[in-house]
């Protein structure tokens, strides 16, 4: 198996990096994050991933905009699609993507067959 190099560097590389350091590599909407910082809300979040990482209690969160950094790596984190909390295992090819792209808001639409006479072109299905 392969490790994960993301630009030239390693996961344990990223980890040890600096959060300036971090934004140089990631990509423009993250990028953007950075500079403009974290939310209270977020800030929030970091602290209480540092409490949990050591208790190894379930991380839950509404913030689906908050980036996946590479401290995350390893975690499973429950975040909220607006019904259920969902577990989002962290692996390395997530880092600079956001929590809520890995935690579906919407469920995929599947259409029926159509029933006989449901539509003009439906008495054209051959009926079993």
């Amino acid at each position: 198996m392969t490790d994960f190099i993301y630009r030239g560097k390693t996961i344990e590389d990223l980890k040890k990096m600096p959060r300036e350091d971090l934004a140089k590599l990631a990509n423009a909407d993250i990028r953007r994050i950075f500079k403009r910082g974290f939310s209270e809300q977020e800030k929030v979040f970091l602290i209480n991933i540092e409490k949990r990482k050591k208790s190894k209690k379930a991380i839950r969160t509404h913030i689906r905009e908050m980036p996946i950094l590479p401290e995350f790596v390893g975690l499973t984190i429950h975040v909220h699609n607006g019904k259920d909390f969902v577990p989002v295992e962290i692996k390395p090819e997530m880092v600079f993507h956001r929590l809520g792209e890995y935690a579906l808001s919407t469920k995929q639409v599947r259409h029926g067959s159509p029933g006989l006479r449901a539509t003009r072109s439906s008495g054209f299905v051959p009926i079993k």
